[in-house]
């Protein structure tokens, strides 16, 4: 009978050694499971925060952001190898954008050009108004000093 009771306590004790470690286990992937969820949550949050602050600056400096993309864009163009086919296909696309970018740019200069000697804005009338300027400010500076120096002449006078 010993046995049997001997027995009896040896499943009893394993099967509270199991019920312990199911517990165990069931908590630690309760935790994970809850860790998990709070991570996603964060990570969800900083995203959107971060989506917002790229917006903002966007919104903000737009073109600084499109400079910031076009550098990116190059640098990562400039670290991609090009194959020979991708060379051989693009030469031409190349060939035309180039042509297309420097007409554009020589269109933009004339019609910049333009709009600034209708307004009057020449080297010329721009060299004339700096002139003008600077002789504003040496007579400007001749009648300050001429002013100073009566001043200082009136206090060294003696007095009568």
């Amino acid at each position: 009978m010993t046995d049997a009771n001997t027995q009896t306590n040896k499943q009893g004790s394993s099967a509270d050694h199991n019920d312990s470690l199911r517990e165990r286990a069931t908590h630690a992937y309760e935790s994970a499971l809850e860790r998990a969820g709070e991570t996603v949550e964060t990570s969800k949050e900083g995203a959107r925060d971060a989506a917002h602050k790229a917006t903002d600056f966007i919104e903000g400096n737009p073109l600084g952001a499109l400079a910031g993309g076009l550098a990116l864009g190059a640098v990562v163009g400039a670290l991609l190898p090009r194959s020979e086919r991708e060379k051989k296909i693009l030469a031409p696309v190349g060939k035309t954008v180039s042509a297309a970018a420097v007409a554009a740019l020589a269109a933009a200069k004339e019609a910049g050009r333009g709009e600034l000697e209708e307004l009057g804005l020449t080297k010329d009338a721009a060299r004339g108004q700096a002139k003008s300027l600077l002789q504003g400010v040496v007579k400007a500076a001749s009648h300050a000093g001429t002013a100073a120096a009566e001043a200082g002449r009136e206090q060294i006078k003696p007095a009568h």
